[in-house]
């Protein structure tokens, strides 16, 4: 007779199971509780929440502001990201505006609107491990379209993303510029991804973290926002974490288009029931007073980027494509078969901590990724560790 534990075994159901774990993850813990290494291996900034910030958030737990709040968020934020929003893409209702615990919680609430178990979703990769398995953990069949590297940059090709944007096909996702690789989607690109995915009834779902670390043009990417009509299907996932220095903060908002307003308000309810109030009014004082941080952070990054890039294409092996927008270098280095196991020695014989791009799916395989939202001393320590490291390599 069979007992009752192999019967109904104590596990998760097999989506759950069937998730790659962060490989970010397996790295960090392998490095932690080492004060030698530099990290670089998350995409954060080295800058703490500006204090203006902060204070926000402090004075509202000061005054009290420690209930329940309205799903959608607080009215004075909602409104205050809508301004923000038109300035950049049109105008843009406040109603559509829904506040979210994190950018990656937002994601996810955007595909349980809109995601069934079965349905055939698209991704271009690589890409951020949490957006490739967060369709999966709903059931989603996930295809993918890869881009290419090129020493002037990763391409997209459009034709192959168009073919696979076929009839029956539930969601686009697309993170644009894109975490890990820096690549950014032409608005010429965008138009025709459009007309595809409104001829045949296709969600996009962008994902816009790093919209404001752009280095071409306006320093604003192009956002599927700027071209899409309210009642087309079109989601916009955004995030406190990159723009403003708030990644501890958990903080992100949706703009969804007017229909689903009122069941995303309920799905909120039943994942986290609001965002703290506390928070809100730091991301408050973030979209009100925060363009100069942005405008630090861009011209802080654009001198580290181009001096790592240009770093790291002086080692011999070592090919980096110049980011147009993002936070990170994703470079490719000669002989490597298992970014993992790489970078697991980096850490080991140098005490360099990069992230693996395994991580960001098959299609990332021998790259590393290099978050260089750090100070230029750090930067050329750590290539100079980087140098080492492949010294070690081949003796």
């Amino acid at each position: 007779m069979m007992k009752p534990e192999q019967l109904h075994p104590l596990t998760a159901r097999p989506a759950v199971r069937a998730l790659t774990a962060s490989k970010i993850r397996e790295l960090f813990n392998a490095g932690l509780g080492r004060s030698d290494v530099l990290p670089f291996w998350v995409g954060e900034p080295d800058e703490a929440t500006p204090e203006f910030i902060r204070r926000a958030g402090i004075d509202s737990i000061a005054a009290g502001e420690l209930f329940y709040t309205h799903n959608l968020g607080i009215p004075e934020l909602r409104d205050a990201l809508a301004a923000y929003l038109t300035g950049l893409h049109g105008v843009v209702q406040p109603e559509r505006i829904a506040v979210t615990s994190a950018g990656v919680n937002a994601l996810m609430l955007a595909s349980q609107l809109l995601v069934d178990p079965g349905d055939r979703v698209v991704e271009v990769v690589p890409l951020w491990p949490n957006l490739q398995e967060i369709p999966k953990i709903l059931g989603a069949e996930v295809v993918t379209v890869p881009l290419a590297f090129a020493p002037t940059g990763w391409q997209l090709d459009l034709d192959r993303l168009l073919e696979a944007l076929t009839p029956g096909t539930r969601a686009l996702y697309l993170n644009s510029p894109n975490n890990p690789t820096g690549w950014t989607i032409s608005r010429e690109a965008q138009h025709a991804v459009l007309a595809r995915c409104r001829a045949l009834g296709i969600w996009i779902f962008a994902d816009d973290a790093y919209e404001r670390q752009y280095y071409e043009g306006t320093h604003v990417a192009p956002s599927f926002l700027d071209i899409a009509a309210d009642d087309d299907r079109v989601i916009s996932a955004n995030t406190f974490s990159k723009s403003w220095c708030m990644t501890g903060w958990r903080l992100g908002w949706l703009v969804v288009p007017p229909a689903l307003v009122d069941d995303l308000g309920k799905l909120i309810e039943y994942n986290t029931s609001c965002s703290p109030v506390f928070v809100q009014r730091a991301g408050l004082a973030a979209v009100r007073g925060g363009e100069p941080v942005i405008a630090h952070m861009l011209k802080r990054l654009l001198r580290a980027r181009d001096l790592l890039v240009g770093a790291l294409n002086d080692i011999p092996g070592v090919e980096a494509a110049l980011p147009s927008g993002t936070m990170y270098a994703f470079f490719r280095v000669a002989g490597v078969r298992d970014s993992l196991a790489y970078c697991k020695q980096l850490v080991a014989d140098v005490g360099l901590g990069l992230a693996p791009g395994s991580a960001f799916g098959p299609e990332g395989e021998g790259c590393v990724r290099w978050c260089f939202a750090a100070s230029e001393a750090r930067l050329r320590d750590g290539v100079e560790r980087l140098r080492r490291g492949l010294q070690k390599a081949v003796r």
